[in-house]
């Protein structure tokens, strides 16, 4: 192999190897089969998600995840492999992939790594089937609100009470 093309390759090992020490979350799945369409609608979803979504050689994928530190994703490279990397939120892309995969039976989850740490298929699963970001602030919003709302039910009520009396 020429010198050009090494270099080449290991700038794009440093690239990927970055994109996977910053990421919050990455998804590795397998896409083969999925029709021009399938595949299209998927990278718009995960697009509109501020996902980014590539299809890179295994053995740039390996380096990479030796360099950034994550060497329990190289198992996950076999065959053809696409990886999803979330900067933002760690949710997105198991989220989108695992609905997805409910209506595409030719894409296959299978693994990643979540804040850093190598996450199983199963984990992957069951981290998507979490609320997104604005749905767990609003949870805790809801949270939060309940004391002061049952505080200003029961002074509502006292003071209904006391009218009554009067």
């Amino acid at each position: 192999m020429s010198e050009a093309i090494i270099a080449k390759k290991a700038e794009q090992v440093d690239i990927v190897a970055e994109k996977m020490k910053t990421a919050a979350s990455i998804v590795v799945v397998d896409s083969r089969g999925l029709t021009v369409e399938q595949d299209t609608v998927l990278r718009r979803s995960l697009r509109e998600s501020d996902v980014e979504f590539k299809v890179i050689k295994n053995s740039i994928l390996t380096r990479a995840a030796e360099k950034a530190g994550l060497e329990g994703l190289k198992d996950l490279f076999v065959g053809p492999s696409a990886v999803a990397f979330s900067n933002e939120d760690v949710i997105a892309p198991a989220k989108v992939i695992n609905d997805f995969a409910k209506t595409a039976d030719a894409l296959e989850i299978k693994g990643g790594a979540i804040e850093g740490a190598v996450s199983s298929k199963e984990e992957i699963q069951a981290l998507a089937t979490l609320p997104n970001r604005e749905g767990m602030l609003s949870m805790l919003l809801s949270v939060l609100q309940a004391p002061v709302r049952n505080v200003a039910y029961a002074i509502k009520a006292v003071a209904e009470n006391k009218e009554g009396a009067a």
